[in-house]
This record gives C-alpha cells, sequence and structure tokens, in this order.
C-alpha cells in the first residue's frame, strides 16, 4: 500500500532580512534603495519520513524545531526548498483555527465557504450543518457575523466544521493550546472518532503523554533536523530524556556561577520563609541522587535523598529533623521527620548532616518545593525552618501512570 505522506530529503530555507525602519518616511526611502542582502534561516534540513493510510504520526520538538513548517510543507501553504513533499487524499489542517473564515459572513456562510474550499457542495454541507451547530454548541449565533463571535465560539466552529468535511488526513497543530477543558476534551474525543476510523492523523501537541497514547509512530525534529523516527513511545522517551539531561546541566551551570560569584541560594536571616530560634541552623541543603551527586532533577521511581547540614551552637537533646514536599499548586504531599519514625538523634553539637532517603521518589511529573526543619524533642519550639526554598523537578519515567502528583505502583488482578 502506498504512503499517503512522503518526505524525501525535504529542506525548507527562508530569508530575514533586517528591517529597522520605524517611521513612514524611512520605510519611504527604504522602498527606494536596494534591499540589503538577508540571512538565511533553514527550518527544516534534509527531512525524511513516510506516513502509510490510517496511521498516526506525532511531529515532537522543542518551539521553532521546524513542526508548524512541515506541517505548512504538506498542506502546500510553502512548498520545499530542496527535495519533495507528496500527499495523497483529502486533508483537513487545523493548523490555524478559523484560516478561510470571513468576519463579515455570518457563522452559516462560512460553513458553506469553507466547505466549497474543501470541494464539497452546498448539499453536502447542509447534510453536516446540524452537526457542526452542535459540537460548536453556539446555536442561533450561527446566524450572527463573525465579527461578533466571542474567541471561544469562534474556536469551536472552526474546529467543528474543519473536522466535519471527512477528510482522509487529518493535520493538528496544537489544538489542545486553545479553548476551555470542556472544549479541549471533546476536540480530542473527535480525533479518537478519525483514529478508530481509520483516517491518517498528524498530531503536533506538547502534551507529549496525548501524543503517545494517540500516535502509532512518532518524528523528533531539533532545530530543524530529524533525530529519531519509530514507534511513539520509544521517540517520546528519547525526547524527554533529551530534555531532561539539557536542563540538569542548565541548573548545575547556574550553580557553578552562583558558587563563583559567592551568592548561594541557600536562605538568610532576613528571608521572609526562614524562621525559628536559630540554636540549631539548617546552613546547606542537598538532593542527591543513587551516586551522591546534587541534582534538582529526577525521574519518578529514581533514588532521592535529602541532605540537611546543620551546625548546633549549644548542645541540643534530641532535636528533630523534617522535610516537607509540596506540589507547585501549594498542596503538602508529605511531612515526615524523625521523631514519627522513632529515630533518636541523641544530643547534637557543632556541625553534622542527617539525611532522609526515599529509595523510590513516589512523584510524577511536575515541580516541587522542599522545606526542612528542626524542632524540639516536643515538636513544640522550631529551631530553624526553611519554608519550600529547595526546588524539587521530576519528571515521568515511561510508565503506566501518568497523571495526578504520586506514583502509586499498584497492581492489577482480572478475572474472567
Amino acid at each position: 500500500m502506498s504512503p499517503v505522506i512522503e518526505f524525501h530529503q525535504v529542506s525548507k530555507r527562508f530569508i530575514i532580512y533586517p528591517d529597522q525602519r520605524k517611521t513612514v518616511q524611512e520605510r519611504m526611502i527604504g522602498l527606494l534603495r536596494r534591499r540589503p542582502s538577508g540571512e538565511e534561516f533553514w527550518a527544516l534540513r534534509d527531512v525524511d519520513f513516510s506516513i502509510e493510510p490510517g496511521q498516526s504520526l506525532g511531529l515532537v520538538g522543542h518551539n521553532g524545531a521546524g513542526k508548524s513548517t512541515a506541517l505548512k510543507l504538506i498542506t502546500r501553504i510553502l512548498e520545499p526548498t530542496r527535495g519533495s513533499v507528496r500527499t495523497r487524499g483529502r486533508i483537513a489542517a487545523l493548523l490555524e483555527l478559523g484560516s478561510g473564515f470571513h468576519p463579515e459572513l455570518t457563522g452559516r456562510e462560512n460553513v458553506f465557504l469553507y466547505g466549497s474550499l474543501m470541494g464539497l457542495g452546498k448539499r453536502d454541507m447542509e447534510r453536516r450543518l446540524e452537526e457542526i451547530v452542535d459540537f460548536a454548541n453556539i446555536g442561533v449565533f450561527i446566524d450572527t457575523e463573525l465579527k461578533h463571535y466571542s474567541s471561544g465560539m469562534y474556536t469551536r466552529l472552526a474546529f467543528a466544521v474543519a473536522t466535519a468535511v471527512d477528510p482522509e488526513i487529518l493535520i493538528t497543530d496544537e489544538v489542545l493550546a486553545v479553548g476551555d477543558e470542556a472544549f479541549q476534551r471533546k476536540c480530542i474525543e473527535r480525533i479518537y472518532n478519525f483514529r478508530r476510523a481509520g483516517k491518517t492523523i498528524i498530531f503536533v501537541s506538547h502534551a507529549l503523554e496525548v501524543v503517545r497514547s494517540l500516535c502509532d509512530v512518532a518524528v523528533w525534529l531539533e532545530h530543524g533536523q530529524q533525530r529519531a523516527r519509530g514507534a511513539a513511545s520509544e521517540v517520546i522517551d528519547a525526547y524527554i530524556a533529551k530534555v531532561n539531561q539539557e536542563e540538569q546541566e542548565q541548573r548545575e551551570t547556574e550553580r557553578q556561577r552562583e558558587t563563583e560569584s559567592g551568592v548561594h541560594p541557600e536562605p538568610d536571616e532576613q528571608n521572609p520563609f526562614r524562621r525559628g530560634s536559630r540554636e540549631v541552623e539548617i546552613v546547606q541543603v542537598q538532593l542527591l541522587d543513587r551516586d551522591g551527586n546534587e541534582r534538582t532533577v529526577f525521574r519518578t521511581y529514581e533514588p532521592l535523598t535529602i541532605r540537611m547540614h546543620y551546625l548546633a551552637h549549644q548542645p541540643i537533646h534530641e532535636p528533630v529533623f523534617g522535610v516537607g514536599i509540596y506540589h507547585e499548586s501549594g498542596v503538602w504531599l508529605s511531612g515526615p521527620n524523625t521523631g514519627f519514625a522513632g529515630i533518636s538523634t541523641g544530643t547534637i553539637s557543632g556541625r553534622g548532616t542527617i539525611d532522609y532517603t526515599v529509595e523510590r521518589l513516589p512523584l510524577l511529573a511536575g515541580r516541587y518545593g522542599v522545606s526542612v526543619a528542626v524542632v524540639d524533642s516536643a515538636q513544640l519550639h522550631t529551631f530553624d525552618h526553611h519554608d519550600r526554598l529547595y526546588q524539587l523537578v521530576v519528571h515521568g519515567n515511561s510508565m503506566h501512570e501518568r497523571y495526578g502528583t504520586l506514583a502509586l505502583a499498584g497492581t492489577w488482578h482480572l478475572e474472567l
């Protein structure tokens, strides 16, 4: 069976011209002068892949990687500078919702206009009109001019029309980034219906778990070049691993700069998120991996050690050390301490360290705040408390738990 879309060594170049003219006079003078030479920008370089009928392909990569350019080449909005792009079948593209609509026409008139652009006659669109109005949930506003629509109404109508023309190939670019939660769910359900019907789908989204579950294969683009192509889960895992590595390197660089400049993130006495009488001070906090390396980026189920360096200015009997972990939304997830665990700390004096180790970090992807504290044996008097002053970033593994905050690692049992 022949592919419905083929990219063969495709490259796309743009010329970027500097234009610093601001006033009308400067622009008029600029028209009379020879245009300065522009700078070449290659949005894509030697991209090569194909899509079989009924396949779902996800394009992943950072902003500016070339994903939208690839979609515009498929829809013939752009032509390649080098190489060839071949397509077969009717394409409905959701690149910019509402492109092709006219604000002076009513919603009904725009429905028929879009249908004609897709090669469908008036009768075809009349049969689809009720479904479109129902999906878009705009009711009597279908006969109102588009210029009076809210952005939400405009978006809903655009998606409803584009997906109602029964295309062989559906192309979506960040469709989940628009509309409210209820509308996004309807969009996803309709896209899944397209897949179940055996349609070919090209899906672009930063919601990687949706790409993973929706798409059979994926292509990873980076700075216009094709880094990987294969099973969606494998490509997404490789992409996430690269993102994790870059974020960790960036944080290491920032920490190195702070060390060299003498500016440390450790809280000082004036910090509003630190309180306590300071007979015992927590002078440094480290997040350590299995090998004792200091990091701020971890993966779900990795070992994590929170190490507190303390300084006791006088002998303190049986102090209690504790940590708190908060989700970035502010939800307090956990607050263990040595007192609850029945750990005797004895009498401390001077400098020392105490570790809290989690062998399998049960947090799903997200950003978390870490608090640390040391209090008296009765847990009534606070010596030192750092409230969410340390950031922990968690990236998910390729696992079966993707939603929420905690990875429960439960098991399923089915009796038939």
